[in-house]
C-alpha cells in the first residue's frame, strides 16, 4: 500500500509506505506486519523499516553496524530496487541487530558488487524493531521503475519467509522452495511520485563503471 503524506499549501508527496502482510506463497503472515517506508533523503532514499522482533535466529557475530556477508541466512528486511529493462537491481538488507548487506546484481541471481558501506541506525525493544538505512542514488541503477520487498525470521522448519508482492497462487508449483529473485512479480515503483514529477534520477558512477 502506498501513503501519501501532504504538507504546506503545496501538494507534495512526501512518503511511499508498503506492508509485509503475506507469505512468499501468498498466505497471510500470522503477527504484525512489517512496514517499509521511503522518503526522499539527501543525495538518496531514506528506507525506515517497522518490524516484529523475533530474535530467532540469534545475532549474526559480525559488528553492528557493518556489511555482513550471507545476511539473508538471519532476521533480515530485505527490499530490492529494480530497473526492468535491464534487470539491474540493488539489493538491501536490514537486520535488527544492526548489520546490513547491500549487493549490486546485473543479471538475475548475478551478484558484481557487495558489502557496500551503508549509513544505518537500528532502535530495537523488546519485541519490535526500527530501522533507518540512506541509501545513495549512486546505488540505484538506472532508470530504477520496480520493488518488491520481504522479511525473514525462525529456525529450521519454523523459517518464515513474507514477500510484499508474493508469487501468484496459479504460479505455484509442488515443492517449490521460496525465491527473491523472481523478477518477473516485482510491482511498479514510481519515484517521480515520490520526488517530484521534474525530478531525473541521477547517474550513478558506480553503475556506469560496469559498462566501461
Amino acid at each position: 500500500m502506498l501513503v501519501w503524506l501532504r504538507s504546506g499549501r503545496i501538494s507534495q508527496y512526501m512518503k511511499m509506505e508498503f506492508t509485509i502482510k503475506h507469505t512468499w506463497d501468498g498466505l497471510p503472515v500470522s503477527h504484525e506486519p512489517v512496514t517499509i517506508g521511503l522518503k526522499s533523503d539527501n543525495a538518496g532514499l531514506l528506507m525506515e523499516v517497522n518490524a516484529p522482533f523475533f530474535n530467532d535466529p540469534p545475532a549474526p557475530l559480525g559488528e553492528p553496524g557493518k556489511p555482513f556477508s550471507r545476511l539473508w541466512d538471519y532476521e533480515v528486511v530485505e527490499a530490492f530496487f529494480l530497473s526492468d529493462r535491464t534487470e539491474q537491481y540493488l539489493e538491501v538488507e536490514l537486520c535488527p541487530h544492526g548489520q546490513h548487506l547491500l549487493l549490486l546484481l546485473s543479471g538475475k541471481r548475478r551478484v558484481w558488487k557487495e558489502e557496500l558501506p551503508l549509513e544505518f541506525e537500528v532502535t530495537r525493544m523488546k519485541t519490535k524493531w526500527e530501522g533507518k538505512a540512506h541509501l545513495p542514488w549512486n546505488y540505484f541503477p538506472p532508470c530504477t521503475n520496480k520493488f518488491n520487498a520481504f522479511a525473514i525470521h525462525g529456525s529450521g522448519e519454523g523459517r518464515k519467509y513474507e514477500a510484499l508482492h508474493p508469487v501468484p497462487q496459479h504460479e505455484l508449483q509442488e515443492g517449490q522452495k521460496p525465491d527473491f529473485h523472481r523478477l518477473e512479480f516485482f510491482k511498479d515503483l514510481n519515484l517521480k511520485g515520490l520526488m517530484g514529477e521534474d525530478w531525473k534520477q541521477p547517474e550513478s558512477d558506480i553503475w556506469k563503471s560496469l559498462t566501461n
